[in-house]
This record gives structure tokens, C-alpha cells and sequence, in this order.
């Protein structure tokens, strides 16, 4: 079994910081909730090639422990990701919140 690599996140262009830029299509948030939406996804994959490569080593059936070391680090690195950008938004919201106030 192979291990696919980690998708990027898409969705934010480096012209969209550049002053006088045209606005970016979608300006709803849609390109960014499925930009979450995709990254979800993918740490969800991760995490389940990660759980079927370690069930196949602890069966005795896996032939590379590097693959399932691997698959490992990588759904380990996205959950730890994901917590961040979680982490990040809600102290973003908690701050708009306080400046309302």
C-alpha cells in the first residue's frame, strides 16, 4: 500500500495582499470553506491510512515499517496542523467579539 503525499491547502493568492490588486472571485468565503473542507478531507485519509498500516504491522503483515512510520508522522503533523488553524480562528473570533463590545 502506498501513501499518498499531503495535499497543499488552496484558495489565497499572494496578489490578494498586493495593494490595488484586483478583489478575488468568490469573496463570500466559499473558496475558503472549501479550502477547510479539502484539508479536512485529507487529514482524514491520513489518518485512516495511518490506522490500516499500523492494524497491517501489528498483524505481522507489513513488509516496510517505514511506510507506517511515515503515514504516521504525516496524519500526526496534519492533526497538530489542523489544531492550529482551529486554534487561530477561534482567538480571531474571541477578538472580534471583544472589539464589538
Amino acid at each position: 500500500m502506498t501513501v499518498s503525499p499531503i495535499a497543499p491547502v488552496q484558495g489565497v493568492l499572494p496578489t490578494s495582499y498586493v495593494a490595488g490588486a484586483a478583489p478575488a472571485a468568490g469573496t463570500d468565503g466559499s473558496a475558503f470553506a472549501t479550502s477547510l473542507t479539502g484539508a479536512v478531507d485529507n487529514l482524514q485519509q491520513l489518518q485512516s491510512t495511518s490506522k490500516d498500516l499500523a492494524v497491517t504491522a501489528v498483524t505481522g503483515n507489513l513488509d516496510d515499517i517505514h511506510n507506517a512510520t511515515l503515514a504516521a508522522t504525516r496524519a500526526q503533523v496534519t492533526l497538530e496542523l489542523m489544531a492550529t488553524v482551529r486554534n487561530k480562528g477561534v482567538d480571531a473570533f474571541n477578538e472580534i467579539m471583544r472589539m464589538q463590545a
